[in-house]
């Protein structure tokens, strides 16, 4: 009773701030509403001092000056505009995650806790904040042998109030659930969830080291792309030091142009290499917004900040590189049948009417000239239209989407004219005929064939345990078994486990052959 009360209380204040803000509702919204519920925001925003909006987008700077919890909740419902609407989705994308700096001295002591020495022991020079967001600050070091470094320092005590606001988030969606049809299909309670699980990795910065090692393993070979290498000695929970990266802001077009780069060819690397790691690898980096990516003095993309990155399993990867294919070629029977076959929509609904739908999406836009086709505002639409046949939220597509979004805005940036698909083709075709082709189907079949391999002595274990207890059986009298009848079965399970071996062995030796056959 005292935690809910609490949630009320904690609500009750943040409604009052957005009233203040009138960025509850908007004008149109207002206008629609009964008298009596207009003057009940009119007490709500009773005593509050109505601040200064200088731009109009009422919602961000609500947020903006409720803290870093609903900077980051404002942030993930630019992700969801069937919960939100596109309106407001819209205005949530110009949030901007900054804050003024907290004092070096705080950002040294969280270092010596943190490593176990002082921040002059580690460093030959430590300079103040460079940057400052909700979780953390950056500042730029160096260490006595020359090298540069950047040093993310956790914000104090962000851990304890994200805690806190997030209990209330998923108080008030447990409440939407409970009282509303439509917003138990919209699961605003996995939502949560969602930016939960965001924040715990977030709010520990080991977390973020170990996502930039996974993603500089997965794309050793990738051309043109690079992440930061860390300094894992100089590294805790509340610390997260790397090499600083000498290279110019992807958003300084002009300084781009002057060394020489080509920004047709960045632009294509920031679609591409951004699919490859969503359908490739099903892990992404899921805020690739201008301030995160730099371009090197050898012209690689360079990739920072990894606080939040996406993941997805691989029914995931090939119903995205289906879906992304399927639009590509035009065949919108097969991006109907990749929803029902994944499961994302019910089966009572006609595929054929669903391909339908799905073809009044793809058609106006495929049909524009090359700078205007959009692959998020195509994925975009697709999530919009499947809540007319009952598809749940998936919320790891959001986040792809949401940041396919981000990512496209840059490439357009580098590169006005961007055909979404020629650049995208490659990538997507690559990864469908590597999965559903000839080497495709051999993998698949050896990764079944291991399985069986590695489940066989399980297998025959318990063929021999039921052999033994069916003899004790038979000597303890509770089964009638003469023990010839025993040894006739332990014969023949003898038998049957020398043919499942054979058969496995000459499948492997058929698989041998064949990826030798496609080999030459």
């Amino acid at each position: 009773m005292f935690s809910s009360l609490r949630h009320c209380f904690t609500l009750l204040r943040a409604g009052r701030t957005l009233a203040a803000y009138d960025a509850l509702m908007t004008p149109e919204q207002l206008k629609q509403l009964p008298w009596a519920a207009r003057m009940g925001l009119s007490i709500a925003k009773f005593g509050t001092r109505t601040p200064k909006k200088s731009d109009g987008n009422t919602v961000a700077a609500a947020l903006s000056s409720l803290g870093p919890s609903y900077i980051k909740l404002g942030q993930f419902l630019a992700t969801r505009p069937d919960l939100v609407g596109p309106r407001r989705a819209f205005e949530l994308k110009a949030l901007q995650d900054k804050l003024p700096p907290f004092p070096s001295e705080s950002a040294r002591e969280i270092i010596r806790e943190n490593l176990g020495a002082d921040v002059n022991q580690l460093f030959a020079e430590f300079g103040p904040p460079v940057a400052a967001a909700s979780i953390a600050q950056v500042h730029k070091a160096r260490s006595t042998d020359g090298r540069e470094f950047a040093v993310k320092v956790l914000r104090p005590g962000v851990g304890k109030r994200f805690a806190a606001d997030t209990a209330s988030y998923y108080f008030a969606a447990r409440l939407i659930e409970r009282f509303s049809t439509e917003g138990r299909r919209l699961r605003p309670v996995a939502a949560v969830r969602m930016l939960e699980q965001s924040m715990k990795q977030e709010l520990d910065l080991r977390m973020e080291a170990a996502a930039l090692s996974e993603m500089a393993e997965n794309t050793r070979e990738d051309p043109g792309f690079r992440v930061p290498k860390i300094d894992w000695e100089r590294t805790g929970r509340d610390v997260l030091t790397t090499e600083w990266i000498d290279g110019s802001p992807i958003s300084d077009i002009e300084s781009l142009r002057a060394q020489g780069f080509d920004l047709v060819k960045l632009g294509d690397t920031v679609i591409q290499s951004f699919l490859r790691h969503a359908i490739r690898d099903g892990f992404f980096h899921a805020d690739m917004h201008q301030g995160n990516l730099f371009v090197d003095r050898s012209g690689n993309l360079v990739a920072v900040d990894f606080g939040i990155v996406g993941r997805l399993g691989e029914k995931e990867s090939m119903f995205l590189a289906e879906i992304l294919y399927g639009f590509i070629t035009r065949n919108y029977l097969r991006v109907s049948e990749v929803h029902f076959e994944a499961g994302y929509v019910p089966r009572e609904h006609d595929p054929a009417v669903f391909a339908q739908a799905i073809r009044a999406i793809g058609e106006p836009i495929m049909d524009r000239p090359a700078n205007q086709i959009s692959m998020a505002r195509l994925l975009t639409q697709l999530f919009e239209v499947t809540s007319q046949f009952d598809m749940q939220t998936q919320p790891q597509l959001l986040l792809l989407q949401k940041t396919m979004v981000v990512v496209e805005g840059v490439a357009r940036t580098l590169n006005p004219g961007l055909n979404m698909w020629v650049t995208a083709e490659p990538v997507v075709r690559g990864w469908i005929e590597r999965k559903l082709g000839p080497a495709g189907r051999l993998e698949e079949a050896a990764g079944s064939l291991s399985r069986m391999f590695t489940g066989l002595p399980s297998v025959l274990e318990d063929a021999r345990r039921a052999t033994t207890m069916l003899s004790d059986m038979a000597a303890s009298g509770g089964l009638r078994l003469d023990r010839q009848t025993a040894e006739q079965l332990a014969g023949a399970q003898d038998r049957h486990a020398w043919w499942t071996r054979f058969w496995l062995a000459l499948g492997a030796i058929s698989l041998a052959v064949i990826a030798a056959t496609l080999v030459t």
